[in-house]
């Protein structure tokens, strides 16, 4: 029944419980609102994990890829290697066989006339000795492109340090590499960071080159930077393949930034754990 105010004490009691379960609800309202907020992540997470293991490659599937690879890069090291040995061949045979034969020939006809025209004999000594000369040095050249010497004698920082006092280009280095690696690591390593030097000061028009060099362990991480005018691009020459070639033999990365206007930063790992 109403009272003297017009209002239905049973009303007033409704009312009254409504409110303080309203006041009640504001906590439980922002505990939810955090579980809201919170709780989906690790969800998405666990599914993320679920999709992963239910759509992604199987161990097998993983391993035939790997198989895959190693089998493309093996046919790449062995062609490269076939190439190589073909250039020693030609070079051997152009350059320092013919200078040799030609020595030989000028002693024979020295020495069949060393008493009859002893002028002419030395003038013909004179001239094989020369030829020999020449040839020692190409036949040095041609081993310092097989492995150089100095590579063998102080490792690849000191090699390194050699390419780049012999760089007609400045060069800044950043070598963090301690120890002795493998040979065909170290030889691997020096011909890749002399290729790019060399294909930075021919084409890049580079007025500074930068070549970093760390040790991470268990991968050599090696970077040549330059300020020329960028635009490199595997595509259009064989020495970024070149590059390519060397590290894949050994399960390395070139990964290369060069957009038009410069610069250029290759960036390459090598596999070198002990």
């Amino acid at each position: 029944m109403p009272t003297e105010t017009g209002f239905d004490p049973a009303v007033l009691e409704l009312t009254g419980r409504s409110a303080a379960l309203t006041w009640l609800l504001v906590p439980l309202g922002a505990v939810v609102a955090v579980a809201a907020y919170r709780v989906p992540k690790p969800l998405v997470r666990a599914q993320a994990r679920l999709a992963n293991a239910l759509l992604g490659p199987t161990s097998a599937a993983r391993l035939s890829a790997r198989v895959d690879r190693l089998t493309a890069t093996r046919a790449a090291a062995v062609d490269a290697s076939a190439a190589e040995l073909r250039r020693i061949e030609r070079d051997l045979h152009d350059g320092a066989q013919v200078r040799l034969v030609a020595v030989r020939m000028n002693i024979g006809m020295a020495e069949d006339m060393i008493d009859a025209d002893p002028t002419t004999a030395k003038a013909l000594m004179a001239e094989a000795k020369q030829s020999a000369g020449t040839a020692l040095t190409e036949l040095r050249d041609l081993v310092r492109g097989i492995h150089p010497p100095l590579l063998a004698d102080r490792g690849l920082p000191g090699a390194v340090r050699a390419l780049a006092l012999s760089s007609a280009v400045p060069v800044d280095l950043d070598l963090g590499l301690e120890r002795r690696l493998s040979a065909p690591v170290e030889s691997a390593a020096y011909f890749a960071l002399a290729e790019s030097l060399a294909n930075a000061i021919r084409h890049s028009g580079a007025t500074a080159i930068r070549i970093t060099v760390l040790d991470g362990v268990d991968a050599l991480v090696m970077t040549v930077h330059d300020n020329g005018h960028g635009g490199a691009d595997p595509a259009r020459g064989t020495g970024l393949r070149g590059i390519q070639r060397r590290l894949s033999a050994f399960d390395g990365t070139l990964r290369i930034t060069s957009l038009p206007g410069g610069p250029t930063t290759l960036a390459m790992e090598l596999p070198c754990a002990s």
